[in-house]
């Protein structure tokens, strides 16, 4: 399966630099991402078979402890989760809408993850970091119930690792706000 993704987060570039090419040379792993994000942060996403990304994470977090802010990997994530990412997810017919707010990026890609799983929603968005210092979001839409319940699950994922930041459910969400979402 070469379905798994990883993310590292670090505090300094340097260090995020320095853990990427040690997650490169640990496995066969592809860089999917790998960026500077407000303030100053690293963060790299990953891909590629679930032991490969398990060992390079694992890699990069025990050579770089001090600077890692937080870390994942996902053997079989959600196939909305890339889509959310990189802002081509076309919705149909919103509905609900769902915000979840993380402290990090990789709680919010495992917080949508979660949410996918948990209820019949669709992730809209999923902003990374950049231009909210370092915080990130999801959105989602669905029926009110499937809303909540998938926000519910997401925010008691994000909460184990105290990422969670604050969330919200939007039963009606005026069109006006759907078209500057959308």
């Amino acid at each position: 399966m070469k379905k798994a993704i990883g993310m590292i987060e670090y505090k300094t570039v340097s260090s995020g630099m320095l853990a990427t090419d040690r997650m490169v040379k640990t496995a066969e792993v592809e860089v999917l991402e790998a960026s500077t994000v407000c303030p100053g942060k690293y963060m790299v996403l990953i891909s590629g078979e679930l032991s490969a990304v398990r060992a390079a994470v694992d890699a990069a977090s025990a050579h770089y402890p001090d600077a890692l802010i937080d870390s994942f990997v996902l053997g079989n994530p959600h196939e909305t989760i890339f889509s959310a990412l990189y802002g081509s997810t076309d919705i149909g017919a919103p509905n609900a809408l769902g915000v979840l707010e993380t402290f990090t990026a990789a709680a919010a890609i495992v917080a949508a993850d979660v949410a996918a799983k948990t209820a019949q929603v669709e992730l809209v968005e999923l902003r990374l970091a950049r231009g909210m210092c370092g915080k990130s979001y999801l959105l989602l839409t669905g029926e009110i119930a499937a809303v909540e319940a998938a926000i519910r699950k997401a925010q008691a994922g994000a909460g184990e690792n105290g990422m969670y930041l604050d969330s919200a459910i939007i039963p009606h969400p005026d069109e006006k706000m759907w078209r500057s979402i959308l």
